[in-house]
């Protein structure tokens, strides 16, 4: 049985958001995190993946936004396209 990876994170408001860690992607050399809401098992409704750039500090990882439209916008097309290979 796979144990859940729960990750912690604090919004612009101070809120703390709890999620469940996915997947980790590279897209050109970066890493990123898909990150699911940590209650979507208890929601009937879709939940949708919330896409994180991850930085190496020694041994920690930082999840950050990604603020670039443009850094957004390739990594989904990278997990789209995966999807779609999948299928």
């Amino acid at each position: 049985m796979d144990e859940k990876q729960l990750i912690e994170t604090v919004d612009e408001n101070g809120n703390v958001i709890n999620f469940e860690l996915f997947d980790i992607v590279e897209v050109e050399n970066q890493e990123y995190a898909l990150l699911l809401p940590a209650d979507a098992e208890e929601s009937d409704e879709e939940e949708e993946v919330v896409l994180m750039r991850l930085t190496k500090e020694g041994e920690d990882y930082i999840f950050e936004s990604i603020d670039d439209d443009e850094e957004f916008d390739k990594v989904a097309e990278y997990i789209e396209s995966m999807d779609i290979e999948e299928e």
